[in-house]
C-alpha cells in the first residue's frame, strides 16, 4: 500500500496509491472523470455513488463478481482467509458430491481481488478487506433484494427485535445454556450454527421432513412462507432457530446455518476460470476468405439495390417515426430477402449515412449525396465503409418487430432502437472469433457461455444489477444477432472469421481493403444477349454499364451471374429517360459479346415507334394524338372511366386527373404515352434525381463516458493530486477583519492582502487565499505568487496545477501556510 499504517477509509487507500494506479482506476471507471474531481476525497466519494458502483459491477467478470458477492456476506472487514474459505468451502462434504475446484479458486482469487482493488470496489490490506458500502448494499441479502449467493441475513440481523423470552425458548430447544442477555443469546446461537460438530449432532436429531425443508432453502432463496399452524417438521426448525421469523407468515434460514449446510461455500458453483471456447468446425482459411468475400460482394449489391429502390424518393415516414410494416414488406420483396434481413440492410445503410429523411413537408426517405460518393468507390472500400459503420452502430436491427417498454411496436428506422452495449458486444464476439486459429468456426453455445462469464450482470430499472436470464438476456441476443449479421455482411465466411475482417479489427480499413481486393472479381464491360429477350452478366458489371442495363431491362435472377429480361415496359423506361432507339441499338451492339438477337431489335423498334404517340400535359391534364382513332379507342375503354376524360378537339382529350396519374393510368391500359412540357416538348424523366440534403450518419449512443487517453489521464491525476495537496494544506489562522465571524474563507483588508502576496512573491513562498470568481462562486486555493502588478497577482495555483492570474479585488483574504506545511 506504500504506507506503514493501514488505511482507515477509501480516500486514504486511494491517497496511498501511486499515479499509475490512480490512472488505472480512472481508465477502468471513466465516469469518475466527469468532471475531474477536485481532490482525492471527492474522487473516493464519487467512486462510492450508487450509479458509479452499479456501472463498475456490470463490467466485472463472473469470478470477480463472485468474489465481491462473497465479501458482501462476510464480516466487514474480512481477512483474506475468510474470503478464501467462503469461495472454496471448509473441505467438508455438503452432500452435493461435487469437486469445489479449490486449487483453481486459490490461484484465481489474487487476480480477482486485484481487479476489485484497482476499481476501488475493495480497499484495505489482506488482513482487513473492505467492500465499499454501496456495493455491499447492492449485493447483500434482504427480503426485497435477495443476495445473488442465495444466503439470508445473519442470526444477529434476523433476531433483531426478538423478545428475550423467545430467544430463551430457542436456546433451550437447541440444548444451549440459558442466558437472559439478548446479546449473549444471539452469540450462543450463532456459535452453535458455526460449530460443525455440535451442528451435526443437532441435525442428526432432526426429522427427515425437516431436512427436506432445509434442502429446499439452503441454496436460496432462503425465505419461505408458513401457515399459522405449521407442520411438525417446520415447527421443529422454528423452535431451534433454524428458521427465524421475518414476518407473521415468512421465515428465513439464517446465514450461519446455511453456510454449515453448504460446507462453508458462498456459491454453489464457483467459476474461477472462463469457459473454454470450443470449435464447431475447422475449415480451409482460404475457402473462408473466398466465401466471406463473395458474401461481402452480395452485401454491396443488396445495398446498391436498396438505394436504387428509393432513388426517386422512398417511402413516407410514419408520424411516430420509422418505416411502416407495409413498406418494409415491399422492400423485402424487392430485395428478395426476408423482412428481418431487409430491416438489417435498411438500418445498415442508414448507419453508414447512405439513407436519410429528406426533411420535406411530406417527409420521405431517400439516398443521401454521400451515397453517390460511396458508389464511386472501389468495391473493397465500399465494404470497409459498411463494416466499420456496423461495428460502431448502436442501432440494433434485431429489435425491429418487438415492443418497447410501453408496448409500442419497434419499427425499422424508428426511435428506441439504440442499445449502447451493441458495439462492445460485437467487438467482443469478433475478438472471440479471432482468438481461434484461422478457419475455425466457434461453437455458439460456448461462445454465449464465455460472454456471460465475462459480463454476468446487466442493468435493470430503477438501478440495480441482476443476474441475466438465458437467451432472453439482451447481451446474449445481441451476440446471436452479431453472429448472423457478420455472416450476412461477409465479416465471417462459413462460420469462421475471415482474414480481411481480422485485418479490419487489428490494422484498420486500409489493411482490410488491401486483403479483400484480390478476392473480388474485376467488373466486366460486356453481357451475353440471348434470343429469349434476356441478357446474362457473367459477373459484376462496370457501374455505367450496370446502371444503363438496370434502366433498359429488369433483373430476373441473381447469383454467380445476373439475368436481365427485356420487356416493353423496360424499353419504354429507357426511352422515357431520353434514350433514342438508335442509342439503345448502339449500346447493345457495343456491350454484347453475342450478336443482338432479332426479337430484341424488333422489340426496341416497336416500342420506340409507339412511344410518344400520345402526349400528356396539364389541363388538369390532357391527352393529344394526331390519330383520332386512338383517342376514340381510349374513350370507349371502360378502364378510362376513373380518369374522367372528355374530348376537347378531334385530337385532344382533357382529364380531371393530374398528369402523373393520367400517365400511369394509360400505361396500365397498354399505351405508351409520353409527358410533354407547356411548349410541347417531350419531358425526359431521368432516374435517380432525388437526393436528401447533406446528412451526417446517426451518432452512436455511447454506453458511458469514453475511455480517456494517456495524456488526459496523466493531466487528471496531476490535477487531483494538486487539489488534494491544496485541500489538506495547513494554514495559520487569519484575523477576521471583515467581520465574517469565523467563515470558511480567510478575511483580510485589501492593504493586508496586497502586502502579504507581495511578500510571498519576494520570498517564493505559498499562501492560502479565498477567491470569488465572476459568477460569485467562492473557493479556497493555495498559490505561490510570482508577480504582483496592475491590480493582479500572477501565481502558480497548486489547486489547479497551473499558472493563473487573479484580480486582487476578488481575493477575500490571505493567510500564510503553517511553518511545517510543504507544498
Amino acid at each position: 500500500m506504500g504506507t506503514t499504517t493501514p488505511p482507515r477509509t477509501l480516500a486514504e487507500a486511494l491517497r496511498a496509491r501511486g499515479d499509475e494506479s490512480l490512472a488505472g482506476l480512472l481508465r477502468a471507471r471513466p465516469d469518475l472523470l466527469s468532471p475531474v474531481p477536485n481532490d482525492i476525497t471527492q474522487l473516493a466519494t464519487r467512486a462510492g455513488t450508487r450509479a458509479s458502483v452499479v456501472r463498475a459491477l456490470e463490467h466485472l467478470d463472473r469470478f470477480a463478481l463472485q468474489t465481491a458477492e462473497a465479501l458482501a456476506v462476510a464480516p466487514d472487514p474480512a481477512p483474506y482467509d475468510t474470503l478464501l474459505a467462503l469461495l472454496t468451502g471448509d473441505g467438508q462434504d455438503d452432500g452435493e458430491g461435487r469437486d469445489d475446484a479449490g486449487a483453481a479458486i486459490t490461484a484465481a482469487l489474487p487476480d480477482a481481488l486485484a481487479t476489485l482493488r484497482e476499481q476501488a470496489l475493495v480497499w484495505g490490506e489482506d488482513a482487513r478487506l473492505h467492500l465499499v458500502r454501496t456495493a455491499r448494499e447492492l449485493l447483500a441479502p434482504s427480503p426485497q433484494h435477495p443476495s445473488p449467493t442465495g444466503l439470508g441475513p445473519t442470526v444477529s440481523e434476523a433476531t433483531a427485535g426478538m423478545s428475550p423470552g423467545r430467544l430463551q425458548e430457542i436456546l433451550t430447544a437447541a440444548g444451549l445454556p440459558a442466558t437472559y442477555d439478548p446479546v449473549s443469546a444471539v452469540t450462543a446461537l450463532a456459535g452453535l450454527f458455526t460449530d460443525r460438530t455440535r451442528m451435526a449432532e443437532l441435525l442428526d436429531t432432526a426429522p427427515v421432513e425437516a431436512l427436506s425443508v432445509l434442502d429446499r432453502l439452503v441454496w436460496g432463496p432462503p425465505y419461505g412462507e408458513v401457515t399459522p399452524n405449521p407442520t411438525p417438521p417446520v415447527q421443529w426448525l422454528r423452535d431451534r432457530g433454524l428458521l427465524l421469523p421475518v414476518s407473521t407468515r415468512t421465515v428465513v434460514l439464517p446465514r450461519e446455518a446455511a453456510l454449515h449446510l453448504r460446507a462453508g461455500r458462498a456459491h454453489r458453483v464457483p467459476e474461477p476460470v472462463a469457459p473454454v471456447l470450443l470449435a464447431a468446425a475447422e475449415r480451409d482459411p482460404q475457402a473462408v476468405d473466398r466465401a466471406a468475400a463473395g458474401q461481402g460482394f452480395m452485401a454491396l449489391s443488396t445495398v446498391e439495390d436498396l438505394l436504387k429502390l428509393w432513388n426517386n424518393g422512398g417511402p413516407a415516414i410514419l408520424r411516430a417515426g420509422g418505416l411502416s410494416v407495409r413498406e418494409l414488406k415491399r422492400a423485402a420483396g424487392a430485395l428478395d430477402v426476408s423482412e428481418t434481413v431487409a430491416a438489417f440492410w435498411i438500418e445498415l445503410a442508414y448507419a453508414a449515412g447512405l439513407l436519410a429523411s429528406d426533411g420535406e413537408t411530406d417527409e420521405r426517405y431517400a439516398p443521401t449525396p454521400a451515397s453517390d460518393e460511396w458508389l464511386d468507390l472501389p468495391a473493397q472500400d465500399r465494404w470497409t465503409h459498411l463494416a466499420t459503420a456496423w461495428l460502431a452502430a448502436t442501432r440494433t436491427a434485431g429489435l425491429i418487430g418487438g415492443q418497447d417498454a410501453k408496448g409500442r411496436a419497434l419499427s425499422a428506422l424508428g426511435p428506441d432502437l439504440d442499445r449502447s452495449a451493441a458495439p462492445e458486444v460485437r467487438h467482443r464476439v469478433l475478438a472471440l472469433f479471432a482468438s481461434l486459429p484461422p478457419g475455425t468456426a466457434p461453437d455458439p453455445q460456448t461462445l454465449l457461455a464465455r460472454l456471460r462469464w465475462e459480463r454476468p450482470l446487466r442493468s435493470t430499472a430503477p438501478g440495480g444489477p441482476t443476474a441475466p436470464g438465458d437467451a432472453s438476456d439482451l447481451r446474449s441476443r445481441i451476440a446471436l444477432w452479431t453472429v448472423n449479421d457478420a455472416e450476412l455482411l461477409g465479416i465471417t465466411g462459413r462460420g469462421a472469421l475471415s482474414s480481411q475482417a481480422r485485418a479490419l479489427l487489428d490494422e484498420g480499413p486500409d489493411a482490410a481493403a488491401a486483403r479483400l481486393a484480390p478476392l473480388i472479381p474485376e467488373p466486366l464491360d460486356h453481357v451475353l444477349l440471348q434470343a429469349d429477350l434476356t441478357a446474362v452478366a457473367p459477373g459484376p458489371l462496370e457501374r455505367p454499364l450496370a446502371e444503363m442495363l438496370s434502366v433498359l431491362a429488369d433483373v430476373e435472377s441473381k447469383g454467380g451471374a445476373t439475368v436481365y429480361r427485356f420487356t416493353p415496359g423496360s424499353v419504354r423506361r429507357a426511352l422515357d429517360a431520353g434514350r433514342a432507339a438508335t442509342d439503345l441499338h448502339a449500346f447493345l451492339a457495343t456491350h454484347s459479346r453475342t450478336p443482338v438477337p432479332q426479337p430484341l431489335s424488333y422489340l426496341i423498334d416497336d416500342v420506340a415507334r409507339r412511344h410518344g404517340h400520345l402526349r400528356i400535359g396539364a389541363a388538369s391534364a390532357y391527352v393529344r394524338c394526331d390519330d383520332e382513332a386512338v383517342l376514340n379507342e381510349i374513350l370507349a375503354d371502360k378502364r378510362s372511366a376513373t380518369l374522367r376524360l372528355r374530348r376537347l378537339a378531334p385530337t385532344v382529350l382533357a382529364a380531371q386527373a393530374d398528369p402523373g396519374s393520367l400517365l400511369d393510368g394509360l400505361r396500365e391500359m397498354g399505351y405508351a404515352p409520353a409527358a410533354e412540357s407547356a411548349e410541347g416538348d417531350v419531358l425526359i424523366t431521368r432516374a435517380g434525381a432525388r437526393r436528401t440534403p447533406p446528412r451526417t450518419p446517426p451518432v452512436p449512443v455511447p454506453e458511458g463516458p469514453p475511455v480517456p487517453d494517456a495524456t488526459l489521464l496523466a493531466a487528471a491525476v496531476r490535477a487531483v493530486r494538486a487539489g488534494d495537496s491544496a485541500a489538506r494544506a495547513v494554514h495559520k489562522d487569519a484575523p477576521d477583519t471583515a467581520g465574517a465571524g469565523g467563515g470558511n474563507l480567510p478575511r483580510t483588508t485589501p492593504a493586508e492582502t496586497l502586502a502579504t502576496v507581495q511578500a510571498a512573491a519576494m520570498t517564493g513562498s505559498a499562501v492560502w487565499i479565498g477567491y470569488v470568481n465572476a459568477e460569485g462562486a467562492a473557493s479556497q486555493r493555495v498559490i505561490a505568487p510570482v508577480k504582483v502588478e496592475g491590480g493582479f497577482v500572477t501565481a502558480y495555483d497548486h489547486t489547479a496545477d497551473e499558472v493563473r492570474t487573479y484580480p486582487l479585488h476578488r481575493i477575500t483574504g490571505v493567510a500564510e501556510l503553517a511553518d511545517e506545511q510543504t507544498t
